[in-house]
């Protein structure tokens, strides 16, 4: 509490005719937690579904379905950079600097998250493939639009470690609530005899449009943004050369970066490929609901021990622990080669829990990088700085769209046909070898590159406070 109001009167004291700003609590965790259940009924909706709705629904190739996710990912980093930079030069309004933007681009959002599944018949390949170029490129920029400034808005309700900590968790267990109302809920209905039905898919993405909508609208009410940065001089504009030196310095942002794009790369071919692991080598394309069933299990019996957990050993520590337990479960699975979705479950289940001890902190990581930033320049720049986290997101996603699709191609899928044991086969591997080593490297990255271990962060929060109070005392 001490460091918040410290924060609060060294960046910007509120005016004196203002009501003083409420405690960081529950209120907060729970406004940002709605925001990334907002995020990703439309996120994890078209991770899971869209390359299959494209391929079995339009009868788009999978090659050409990379390359069109491949290209709009490139794209989307692109303006993420922009984007956050744009937000860096606003004026913060009696609302926020980040509140306004997710209340005003949610509502485009959502109507190009439905768009992208309505179902036209009896068109021809080329007009599909122009379709779903325009509106997932669309969607892409205007999910940017919103998912910025949720992103940067972290770093200012609250300077509090701990408190950040918190809000990495209650962000993640946003994402695997909507993970498991989408994964596990909608494979019951959009499939019909183990193929998916696309007058139900589209009904499916207007639902969860309705939902994110009226989550959005609810972070927007709960969330308070406390840590209040002075507007910039009239003249006076962001430094690009500034902004440059100090990112070419801070370690922590290089790294995490490395390490976000690989994970995150893994994380969305894992998503991508395990629709086509159900339902084609196991033969059970709802068998993805019990995968999502234990992906939450995971995330919320994790969450318990999550803040205990960093207090003791470090947000370094436990992410690379979690790391270390997730590659070598996926690489267990690959060597065993079982056909027992019994077998696979119990042994997917380790990996998910390290998957979520990684999964929870990573936002905290961020937050400490916009720190770092602060520190080495002087200047608060939160949308700029996660903006270029978000660039590293959407590289990864980039090349994990991509890469489940060449992947299919390379392993011989053929759309709305029958597969051959030698291409079940090859989808397993994909499954198990791929995310088993990525995990490993994204384990190896932490442990001897990320320079922040415990003792490094607390001295951080120190140094940085002192340098904002000398900054108010000049």
């Amino acid at each position: 509490m001490e460091s918040m109001e410290r924060a609060i009167e060294v960046n910007g004291p509120m005016e004196s005719n203002k009501e003083p700003v409420r405690p960081f609590g529950m209120r907060d965790k729970i406004g940002y937690l709605l925001g990334d259940f907002g995020n990703d009924f439309s996120f994890i909706l078209v991770s899971t579904f869209l390359m299959v709705f494209y391929t079995d629904i339009f009868g788009i190739s999978a090659a050409a379905v990379g390359t069109l996710f491949l290209v709009a990912r490139m794209w989307d980093a692109v303006t993420d950079v922009l984007w956050g930079r744009f937000i860096d030069s606003r004026k913060t309004t009696p609302k926020g600097k980040f509140l306004p933007w997710i209340f005003r681009m949610s509502f485009p959002l959502v109507i190009a998250s439905a768009l992208m599944f309505l179902p036209i018949p009896g068109m021809s390949e080329g007009f599909y493939l122009a379709y779903a170029y325009v509106t997932y490129i669309l969607w892409g920029m205007l999910y940017t639009s919103v998912n910025i400034p949720y992103g940067s808005m972290a770093a200012v309700i609250s300077s509090d470690s701990t408190d950040r900590t918190s809000l990495s968790g209650w962000r993640t267990m946003g994402a695997t609530l909507a993970s498991l109302v989408i994964s596990a809920g909608a494979p019951l209905f959009v499939f019909v005899n183990n193929e998916l039905s696309a007058s139900r898919m589209f009904m499916t993405a207007v639902l969860f449009s309705i939902l994110a909508i009226s989550c959005y609208m609810g972070c927007v009410k709960l969330s308070t943004e406390r840590i209040q940065t002075p507007d910039k001089k009239p003249g006076e504009t962001l430094s690009f050369g500034k902004t440059a030196k100090g990112l070419v310095k801070n370690t922590p942002l290089i790294t995490i970066l490395a390490a976000s794009l690989i994970f995150l790369m893994t994380m969305m071919l894992v998503m991508s490929i395990n629709v086509y692991l159900f339902k084609d080598y196991f033969g059970n394309a709802t068998a993805l609901s019990i995968f999502t069933i234990l992906q939450t299990a995971a995330v919320f019996g994790s969450m318990p021990a999550l803040t205990p957990m960093v207090k003791r050993f470090g947000k370094k520590e436990v992410a690379s622990f979690g790391m270390l337990l997730a590659g070598s479960a996926y690489l267990t699975l690959y060597f065993m080669s079982t056909t027992s979705l019994a077998v696979f479950f119990v042994a997917n289940f380790l990996g998910l829990l390290g998957f979520a001890l990684f999964n929870l902190i990573i936002w905290a990581f961020v937050t400490d990088a916009i720190d770092y930033q602060e520190y080495l320049t002087g200047t608060r720049e939160d949308g700029t700085i996660y903006a270029i986290y978000s660039f590293a997101r959407k590289m990864g996603q980039a090349f994990a769209g991509g890469l489940t699709g060449f992947a299919l191609t390379f392993v011989g899928y053929t759309a709305s046909a029958s597969q051959t044991q030698e291409v079940k086969d090859g989808i397993y591997t994909v499954a198990t070898l791929v995310p088993g080593v990525m995990y490993l490297l994204v384990f190896l990255i932490l442990v001897f590159v990320y320079p922040l271990n415990k003792k490094r962060t607390k001295q951080l929060e120190i140094d940085l406070a002192e340098k904002r109070e000398a900054t108010v005392g000049n």
